[in-house]
């Protein structure tokens, strides 16, 4: 999702996420398109006999969340099927959502084996080189903030507990995430579309057959980022994860291109749920729409339908994966925005490109899935542990905080201020972040090769490397206290919430509550509000990893 502050062009250039969508003004290559229909449960043929009245053809039904999968053609499709009072929502099967990061800020013009600009990059070079730990603890400035490099020796995780990344995929045959991947039970839900329906590049060229990459292939980088973050092990290769003794499984729902579109998020919740996942970490966010609304008066009847798909649809694949003992953690957003109190939305829709219109908003508007219910939302912090300038905030809607790094946090910009984490080694290649013989091009990327065995790993910063750090702390909890069950290990959500509140380190709100933050010359003033126990910065506290390894039930 691009969630950008508007008005505020130097802020603009450090967070924005935006991509490059099709001209509204171009004609779909085809007529026909396919929608997700949801009905309220106990009324499938009744939806079905609209969707056939609308001139629609059914192509499979999910009765477990309540939809069906329906063709249909023609500018009055949707609205004409919406008209049943059977129908809760109607949603095209299009792109949903994008990957929640962006790349750190280079430090250095140079590779980072230059001495110069390492010591331009790295000032406290001499920390890095005299920590204890995998060969790149030094640089987990994240890890030391909440207490995970000593949490290893005592709750490491354990095997029986599973945690799913639903994002880009995973690149299961990295180094220093191979150990800890769960192949048999990775899937991936998405099909590469090389162009849209506009005719655009969307994903590129197929790099497998049908394109259907494999479950241990990441084309983005992000889910590995994420996967790494979360439970990397301890292997004397690299760096560490939070709980770097529990099992990845890839939940793969976001295209190469780092969009998502709405199946493949349901697909992977209710996959997590009936095969007994007991984490889910979404480090991504809905598009078109900025805010969510059921009943926006501006917006025309077809897209009050389609929010109402995303905002239904979403909530029942949570509801079902919760229902099953999946406890949800979510990133909260990088549009530096105060989610209690949105007012105007001049971004929505932002797909197709020239379709945003200006609309009023308010609180009943959702960001969907972090503002959903049953989901564990968390900001982004800095390394000097204020909440990150980009990162979204609110008194109602964060839930926790987390390390998600901050170029800015400090004098100028500094890589290594974001999150270190294993990056697969094709994409570095190909966008351009090392050489032929393999080596970095700047502060943003490390290569290690201890033992003989080179990986490589990448600074990144965003709410989407806060939420893995929440999702492993989450998966200690559930090694420490869950019970026998499907998949290995089960514990109650609402309990592994509770704890988490429980463990976290409360963190006030700054004074004066008005931050300001320099930013390029410019200043941004973001206000919290709030308790030092709950507030719109912090939420309920920094996640403890030490206390969820020490703390008794």
């Amino acid at each position: 999702m691009r969630r950008v502050a508007s008005g505020l062009t130097a802020l603009a250039a450090v967070v924005a996420l935006g991509a490059c969508t099709p001209a509204a003004s171009r004609e779909a290559a085809t007529p026909q398109a396919e929608f997700l229909v949801f009905y309220d449960f106990g009324k499938q043929r009744q939806a079905e006999a609209a969707v056939e009245r609308a001139g629609g053809t059914t192509i499979s039904a999910d009765t477990r969340l309540g939809y069906l999968m329906a063709a249909g053609s023609g500018s009055g499709f949707e609205e004409a099927v919406g008209a049943d009072p059977a129908i809760a929502g109607v949603s095209p099967d299009r792109r949903i959502g994008y990957a929640t990061s962006r790349p750190a800020a280079e430090a250095a013009a140079r590779p980072a084996t230059d001495a110069a600009a390492r010591r331009a990059a790295f000032p406290d070079e001499k920390a890095f080189t005299k920590t204890k730990g995998e060969p790149l603890a030094g640089r987990q400035w994240d890890m030391r903030m909440i207490g995970a490099d000593r949490a290893h020796a005592k709750a490491p995780g354990t095997r029986q507990v599973l945690v799913g990344v639903i994002d880009t995929g995973v690149d299961g045959k990295h180094p220093d995430i191979a150990p800890n991947f769960n192949r048999e039970l990775s899937r991936n839900f998405v099909t590469d579309k090389p162009k849209d329906e506009y005719g655009e590049t969307l994903d590129g060229p197929c790099e497998a057959s049908g394109c259907k990459d494999a479950v241990d292939v990441d084309d983005d980088g992000h889910g590995t980022h994420v996967a790494s973050t979360i439970a990397s092990p301890l292997n004397g290769l690299g760096i560490a994860g939070v709980a770097p003794g529990v099992q990845i499984v890839n939940l793969r729902a976001g295209q190469d291109s780092g969009f998502f579109f709405l199946k493949p998020s349901l697909d992977a919740l209710t996959y997590a749920g009936d095969i007994g996942v007991d984490v889910v970490n979404m480090s991504y966010f809905v598009d078109p729409w900025l805010f969510n609304c059921a009943s926006n008066k501006s917006d025309t009847r077809k897209q009050q339908l389609e929010q109402q798909g995303i905002i239904t649809g979403m909530q029942r694949a949570l509801d079902y994966a919760r229902q099953r003992g999946v406890t949800l953690v979510s990133a909260l957003g990088n549009g530096s925005t105060d989610l209690g109190r949105p007012q105007v939305d001049k971004q929505s829709p932002g797909y197709p490109k020239g379709d945003e219109k200006e609309r009023q908003v308010d609180n009943s508007c959702i960001n969907v899935p972090a503002e959903s219910n049953g989901v564990i939302s968390v900001s982004a912090l800095g390394p000097s542990g204020r909440k990150a300038v980009y990162s979204d905030y609110g008194n109602e809607q964060t839930d926790l905080s987390a390390p998600g790094g901050d170029v800015l946090d400090g004098q100028g910009t500094q890589a290594t201020r974001s999150i270190l984490a294993a990056a697969p080694e094709r994409v570095l290649r190909a966008a351009g972040r090392i050489d032929a013989k393999g080596e970095p091009k700047g502060a943003d990327v490390v290569k290690d090769c201890t033992g003989g065995t080179c990986s490589y790993y990448q600074y990144l910063e965003g709410t989407s490397m806060a939420s893995p750090h929440a999702a492993g702390v989450a998966a200690i909890l559930v090694s420490r206290f869950g019970k026998p069950g499907k998949g290995g290990l089960d514990l109650d959500p609402a309990t592994v919430e509770q704890l988490l509140y429980k463990t976290a380190a409360q963190k006030a709100c700054p004074t004066p509550r008005k931050y300001v933050y320099k930013v390029f010359g410019q200043t941004e003033t973001q206000e919290c509000e709030g308790t030092q126990a709950d507030n719109g910065f912090y939420g309920h506290g920094i996640v403890d990893a030490w206390k969820a390894a020490t703390v008794e039930p």
